[in-house]
């Protein structure tokens, strides 16, 4: 069986946790099976927000704390550190480049620099920089497809809030259209559900 974990690290504000949970979701509608769990700080604005997601081909034996991590996802440097330890050697890494200057000192990382809150704007709408990223990461790594990143988008966004729908769905295409595919992805069978 393979897993593939992913961990995430931003402020909170910034749509971590919805893009958290639009990757699990997609990866389940997909046929796989996903633990996630979130985690933030006190507050709901400008402290920390990190998530945990496992993505398995088959049953997850327990819930994961990721030790030597296959990816992740860095909107903000503010909580670098949080994250860091735990990528594994040759992680795969996608950064909002717009903001995040740090090294990324993960031992022969593959690092993907987007330039996500630029990319947003530029979209007329800077608060889907998250899910720009969201498709950036998803088309490096074959973890899910696009369209079932978008899918679980729609179906994630609150009634309240539809009027957002449209430009995070072009956020997650601009996002995936401005990177590279790894040349081996997450999973052998990722042709089949793109």
């Amino acid at each position: 069986m393979t897993e593939r974990e992913v961990l995430f690290t931003g402020v909170g504000g910034q749509g971590l946790q919805i893009v958290s949970k639009a990757l699990a979701m997609a990866a389940v509608a997909e046929g796989r099976d996903v633990l996630l769990v979130p985690r933030y700080g006190g507050g709901m604005r400008g402290s920390k927000t990190n998530a945990e997601l496992t993505v398995g081909d088959g049953p997850l034996r327990a819930l994961p704390v990721a030790t030597d991590a296959w990816s992740g996802v860095a909107m903000d440097p503010s909580f670098w550190e949080t994250i860091r330890p735990n990528l594994g050697r040759g992680a795969v890494v996608v950064v909002n480049s717009s903001l995040f200057h740090l090294e990324v000192d993960v031992e022969e990382a593959r690092v993907f620099t987007v330039p996500a809150s630029e990319m947003s704007t530029e979209l007329g709408s800077p608060m889907s920089a998250g899910f720009v990223l969201l498709g950036a990461f998803v088309a490096i790594t074959g973890l899910v497809g696009v369209a079932a990143a978008i899918d679980a988008m729609r179906r994630l966004v609150p009634a309240y809030r539809t009027q957002h729908v449209a430009a995070n769905e072009r956020a997650i295409e601009a996002g995936a259209a401005s990177v590279p595919r790894l040349a081996a992805p997450a999973w052998p069978d990722v042709a089949a559900v793109r």
